[in-house]
């Protein structure tokens, strides 16, 4: 079998979510049970659970976010598509080291709990996912 990558998160309000995942974003449906939900997002499997408690406030969340990474076309269809939509963005679209090989234009936004979601694309994706070789020894 093919690994999929899994994520649980924390939601405030289930409904609230699955409106977000499914018919906003265009996630599909997976799953789901009275205190969860599954989506599949751009190909990995999303849980949310009902934990209002576990939410975390801006000043908690820091730097913890996920996201994709999508083609250029992919990503301008779906930045246009939610332009439109009541979306809380985090970070309007950008681009950094435009015109090289690791030029890449962002996006952040939340969901209704406030889970950050970044949403990319790569100019040149096998440069921007280049991996360096590590010694095993120190």
């Amino acid at each position: 079998m093919t690994p999929i990558l899994h994520l649980s998160l924390p939601v405030d309000d289930l409904g609230a979510a699955n409106h977000f995942y499914v018919d906003l974003l265009g996630c599909v449906a997976g799953r789901a049970r009275a205190d969860w939900i599954d989506v599949w997002f751009f190909g990995m499997q999303v849980t949310l659970h009902a934990e209002p408690r576990q939410v975390l406030t801006p000043e908690q969340r820091g730097v913890r976010h996920f996201g994709v990474t999508l083609s250029r076309a992919e990503l301008e269809d779906l930045l246009e598509r939610l332009r439109g939509l009541p979306i809380q963005w985090l970070r309007e679209a950008t681009t950094e080291y435009a015109g090289t090989d690791r030029e890449q234009t962002k996006a952040m936004i939340a969901d209704p709990s406030g889970n950050a979601i970044e949403l990319k694309t790569y100019a040149d994706p096998p440069s921007a996912f280049e991996t360096v070789e590590r010694s095993s020894t120190p």
